[in-house]
Order: C-alpha cells, then structure tokens, then sequence
C-alpha cells in the first residue's frame, strides 16, 4: 500500500447514510492520515452541506430515486443514470482511488458501477436487515460486504459477508454520568420520569400526530417529554401548542445534542432506521419502535424485528401508533422489570467498533 491510498466514498440522502461515511471516513484518517478521501453525493441533497461540514471535499451526481405518483418525473431517470454513471467514470479516472466505499443513498450505484467497470476494488456497507435492489445487484462484484444483521447470505455471497454493525457517531451515544447535565440543558426536572421521541431529522409525522393527541395523558401522570418533531412539522406544531406549551414538555426541531437528549431520557420512542439502531444498541434503554411504512421494501420493519426476536425492543405498527403508542409508552415506564429486561438486551446487541473495522478492511482491499 503506498504511503497516501486514495479513497472514494460514496452514498447520503439521508443522516442515516451520512453519519457512517463520515465515522468511516474519520476512521481511515486517524489509521492512516496521508490518505486521501473524496465522497460522491447526490446534488441538492443532504450530504452536499453535511460532508464539507465535517471536512470533506464531496462532488455531486444528478442523480434522484424512483418518485412515487410521478410517472412523468420518472421519465427522465434514465438519463439521469447514464449521465451520473458518465460522471463516475470522470470522477475515477481523475481522481485514482485504490479503492471505492459505499454506503446506500443515490450516488452509491453509478460510482460502485464506475468502480466495476474500472476494476477497482469496492466495498459495500449495507445498513439494513434487508438489502435493497441496487446493493444486491452490486454486492455480485464487491470485494467486501460489511453488515449489521445476521442472515444476510439471502442477499449476498455469504464469502464476501462480514458482520461489523453500523458505524455511529462516538460523540452521541457517549451518555454516561450525564443524566443530569442532559436534564439541566433541557430544562427539565432530573428526578421525573422523561419520554425522548424523535424522528429524525426530517420528522415523523405518525410519532407527532399520537404525542399531540395524547400530551394530556402524558401531563396527567406528570412524565416529561423531550419531543424532536423534525423540521417538517415543528413550525405547525408550535403554531398549534405555543413554544412554552408545558414545564414538562420540550417541543424541538432537532436535537444538537444527542447524547444529552439520550441520557435525559428513561424510555425512548424512536423510527428504525439502521443508524438510529446502531446508536440505540450502544446506549442501552428501553425502546419503543414505530418502523416508518415509507421506506424500500419496508426494511424499518425488518430492521426492527431483529431487536424484537431477541427482546430487545417493543414494536408498535405506524398504523396502530396514533391511538396506542402513548399508552404502551407510559405502561413500560412504570415497569421497571420490563425495562431493565429491554435495556440489557439491546445493549447486548451492540457492535461499538463498526467504523474502525470497517476502515480496516477498505485498507486491506487496497493491500
């Protein structure tokens, strides 16, 4: 391997696709900080303002998904992917990376093709329970497939499988001994039982309409609410219930600081997406999942069962969740046994090194 290995890594759409490339990213460069790390995104998505946040030089692909209801925008998308294939191989031949990482998201595809057609080496990390057409379609030629769940040689070549778990951002499942801290900074009292529901970044529109419509149910037991409603929703929300709508109740768009958010909490509400998983293993409490029914191949779900199997997690389905997600919440709160139970047996299911022995094997592929 010469001293400065040159890395693509490619994927995003959504912070569940983001945060890995850059924990992976991170880990290349404190192995072997002479290398060189170039990310390939989709233009005008998320990863496009996230990547040089965190201090990367990223390109962007004109290349979308499938738009549901829209057969007419959908016209267009294979143009879309031979232009954006086009625009890989561009970017391979001047760059010359060793090697070439994916992490899922729209830019993945034409840059793990790319790779193919060149024969560089790539190596596919695939987050979820249940891979996704493209992921398949690659992982035939991939060098290396990382996963997170077991039973993946229904997807890919089981020689080519590792089980690494999902990389996770350190900093945000970092909560011991700040329970308190996490309660000053939300203003709330340390010594009361809390409820965190987030739904990532975007929102979850069935968690915010069952939190609404229950708040006082939730107010009558005097539990607290750390309620991160995404920025789709806030603004209704606040319009609807007024910013200082209760002492117990903090009404957020995002959390910024998650591991204080986390640590405040007692039982979490949360989507099932891979990354928030990964994290959700590693801090151990008791959690309720409402898998988002909006999703390919309905992989939240998926990705759900597998905590529940090994009961590691409750599952309430999005359609059940308006009238019963509230209910089974402060139910579990008040049972201490089942919590106890839930949160040893999550955290049992975590992989904390994800990241590192992910970087390992991008390095050793270029070896």
């Amino acid at each position: 391997m010469n001293n400065s290995p040159k890395i693509i890594i490619s994927g995003g759409g959504t912070g569940g696709h983001i945060f890995p490339a850059v924990a992976i990213a991170n880990a290349l460069k404190r192995l072997v900080p002479s290398c060189e790390i170039l990310f390939v995104g989709a233009n005008g998505r998320m990863e496009m303002e996230k990547v040089p946040a965190a201090g990367y030089k990223i390109i962007g692909l004109n290349i979308s998904g499938m738009q549901r209801g829209s057969i007419l925008k959908n016209l267009a998308l294979p143009f879309k992917v031979i232009g954006s294939v086009r625009r890989a191989l561009e970017i391979i031949k001047d760059f010359k990376p060793d090697v070439v990482v994916g992490v899922g998201g729209y830019a993945s595809g034409p840059i793990l093709y790319a790779a193919s057609l060149k024969g560089i080496p790539y190596l596919i990390q695939e987050q979820n329970s249940y891979a996704g057409v493209t992921n398949k379609w690659l992982g035939k030629k991939a060098s290396k497939i990382c996963v997170a769940f077991d039973e993946m040689e229904q997807f890919f070549p089981a020689g080519k499988i590792l089980k690494t778990g999902n990389p996770v951002r350190k900093e945000v499942v970092d909560i011991k001994g700040k329970h308190y801290a996490g309660a000053e900074l939300l203003k709330l009292d340390p010594l009361k039982k809390t409820i965190m529901v987030t739904g990532g970044s975007l929102g979850a529109g069935t968690l915010n309409k069952a939190i609404e419509k229950h708040l006082p149910e939730i107010l009558a037991q005097d539990v607290q609410v750390v309620w991160q409603t995404g920025k789709f929703y806030y603004k209704g929300i606040i319009e609807r219930l007024g910013l200082e709508y209760h002492p117990n109740v903090r009404i957020l768009e995002f959390l910024n600081k998650m591991d204080l958010a986390y640590a405040a909490a007692d039982v979490i509400i949360s989507r099932a997406g891979a990354g928030t998983i990964a994290e959700l293993c590693l801090i151990k409490k008791p959690v309720i999942l409402v898998p988002s029914p909006n999703v390919a191949e309905d992989h939240q779900t998926k990705n759900a069962m597998a905590l529940v199997k090994n009961g590691a997690a409750l599952l309430i389905n999005d359609r059940a969740a308006e009238d019963t997600l509230v209910k089974a919440a402060l139910e579990l709160l008040v049972n201490q046994g089942q919590c106890q139970k839930l949160a040893e047996n999550i955290g049992k299911m975590a992989l904390p090194a994800a990241d590192e022995i992910i970087a390992r094997e991008v390095l050793e592929l270029i070896r």
